[in-house]
């Protein structure tokens, strides 16, 4: 291989957001692209679901529409608007929309957080149609081949009044993400953070500690995201325990009590 073509390589590696799979995500997502299939990703918070996506991307060569949803989130933010210019008006938009017209990638995050009768407007999408109807411009949009449709929402979050309708989610191909196994979590936190081997170790066997925690009310487990942050503080330089403490257990509740209690946990692993 050649100096430039060497250098042209490094440039793309670089420009691939840093992953580690963890099963056949990878070529599940690339056949579901090719086949313009819609996906659904399912997974606790900070396991790894965006990166996943920013990596499919950017492997992928297409350009991503990223939308966060909320319960504001309303069709004409994902579709475009009408706005006004002095005396005349004029079309953007929306992000699904661009994605529709690029041909890129579409990926609605935590998708269930947004209100029913705004999904909806997906569902031309994501079966064997493939199109967009624009009612205010009178345009249908054809998704072209590139099109990819993602959604993504933690099942640990759903209830009755916040779950994916069936009707919705038998439209996609369905991923499962879980926390890393520990060979992987310690890769991720070396890549990631630049701390040795023995202190990866060391954190992804407290963040399992703290996970397999049943006594206590948490909403959310301890995500690799967290145990990423407390890697780059300590590394930074920062005091390990006071790092757990403002980075891992902090974030996972607001009682004292329990962030007490989980503290205990941190002082069992990093001594006193």
């Amino acid at each position: 291989m050649s100096k430039g073509a060497q250098i042209a390589l490094d440039r793309d590696k670089l420009a691939t957001p840093y992953y580690v799979a963890q099963g056949n995500e990878i070529e599940l997502f690339e056949h579901a692209f090719h086949h313009q299939l819609p996906v659904l990703i399912k997974g606790p918070t900070g396991c790894g679901k965006t990166r996943f996506i920013t990596h499919m991307a950017a492997r992928l060569g297409r350009p991503l529409h990223t939308v966060a949803c909320h319960d504001d989130l309303t069709a004409t933010d994902l579709v475009g608007r009408h706005l006004i210019n002095g005396e005349s008006t004029y079309w953007v938009d929306g992000p699904l929309t661009r994605a529709v017209r690029e041909g890129g990638i579409c990926y609605l995050d935590e998708v269930v957080e947004a209100r029913k009768d705004t999904t909806v407007v997906l569902h031309p999408l994501s079966d064997d149609r493939r199109i967009l109807p624009l009612e205010r411009t009178g345009e249908e949009l054809q998704a072209p081949p590139e099109f990819m449709l993602v959604v993504s929402y933690n099942p640990g979050y759903q209830n009755l009044l916040k779950g994916m309708k069936p009707s919705t989610r038998q439209r996609f191909v369905s991923l499962r993400f879980s926390y890393p196994n520990p060979e992987r979590e310690a890769t991720i936190l070396i890549r990631e953070s630049g701390i040795d081997e023995v202190l990866a170790d060391r954190l992804v066997g407290l963040g399992n500690a703290l996970r397999a925690l049943e006594d206590h009310d948490l909403e959310e487990s301890a995500s690799t995201r967290l145990l990423v942050y407390t890697a780059t503080l300590i590394q930074g330089g920062f005091d390990p325990l006071q790092a757990c403490r403002a980075a891992l257990i902090e974030p996972l509740t607001d009682d004292l009590d329990t962030v007490d209690a989980l503290m205990e946990v941190v002082h069992a692993t990093f001594g006193h």
